[in-house]
């Protein structure tokens, strides 16, 4: 009884790992070949739309903090003068 369940557990651990390295070349040839489903793709690309219209906002963002910094800068000096 003792062998049969050693043979199912060394033939249960042959599987395995030949279902796991099939596994890791089937991913290996689906990321070299860069096969995205049209779904993914789709997300891909909103993402980076998304991605570039934050950036976008980001640099207005820093210009009308430029120009307040030199509106500021520009009444102090006004202060400041006797």
């Amino acid at each position: 009884m003792h062998g049969a369940m050693i043979v199912a557990i060394i033939f249960g651990g042959l599987i395995l790992c030949v279902a796991i390295i099939g596994g890791t070349i089937l991913m290996g040839i689906k990321i070299k070949k860069g096969g995205l489903s049209r779904k993914d793709q789709r997300s891909q690309t909103e993402d980076a739309r998304m991605i570039q219209e934050i950036y976008q906002g980001l640099e207005r963002m820093e210009k009308r903090i430029e120009a307040l910094e030199t509106i500021i800068l520009k009444g102090r000096r006004k202060d400041s003068e006797p």
